[in-house]
Formats: C-alpha cells, sequence, structure tokens
C-alpha cells in the first residue's frame, strides 16, 4: 500500500495551483489576474504508529492524523473488522492497556 490511511483510506489527490498578480478591487485595485495555473499534489499527514489490537498483539499501522485525533481505529483483526479505542503500544503501555481493560470489552 503506498500512501493512504489503512483506516480511513486518504490518499494524494490532486488539483490546481494558481498564481495571481495585481491588487484586489475591495483594496482599490483594478482586480487580479491569472498568471498560470499548474498541476499539484495534495498530501495526507500520515504517521507510522504503534497499536495495541484487540487480540492482544501490537503493530505498526500508518494512518492520518484525523484517525488519531477521534482516538477510534476500525481494522481487520483475524479476519473480521473491528472498531476499538486507540491505544498507543509503548514503553510502560501495558498498565495503562490493563486499567483500560475494565473500559473497554478488548
Amino acid at each position: 500500500m503506498g500512501r493512504q490511511c489503512e483506516v480511513s483510506g486518504k490518499k494524494t489527490s490532486f488539483g490546481n495551483h494558481v498564481t495571481t498578480r495585481g491588487k484586489a478591487k475591495y483594496l482599490g485595485g483594478v482586480g487580479t489576474k491569472c498568471t498560470g495555473i499548474s498541476r499539484r499534489m495534495f498530501k495526507p499527514n500520515l504517521q507510522r504508529i504503534h497499536v495495541w489490537l484487540p487480540n492482544g498483539t501490537t503493530r505498526y499501522v500508518r494512518v492520518a492524523t484525523s484517525v488519531i485525533r477521534t482516538g477510534q481505529l476500525t481494522l481487520e483483526v483475524d479476519g473480521k473488522v473491528q472498531t476499538f479505542p486507540l491505544i498507543k503500544a509503548s514503553k510502560g503501555s501495558a498498565k495503562a492497556r490493563a486499567e483500560l481493560k475494565n473500559l473497554y470489552p478488548i
């Protein structure tokens, strides 16, 4: 998989970069003129994070920052799609995961 979020499916999209010159009419000018249009890419802000999965294992996933902000992951685990809270796997996170096991059935 290339530059694509594993959860939301966000990927590179394309558009135009428009170059203008002149002074806007509301500022007292005669208006802005387009001097060139070139193609550009909009790339998603992907991060590679280490997360706990519901089956007790850890995995690296490549997700967009918008997914990290929501705090929920929807991934295929053990052949079925599951939604679960995002718990980063890092040093000392096993203790935090043990405390969260009582709150979430994972």
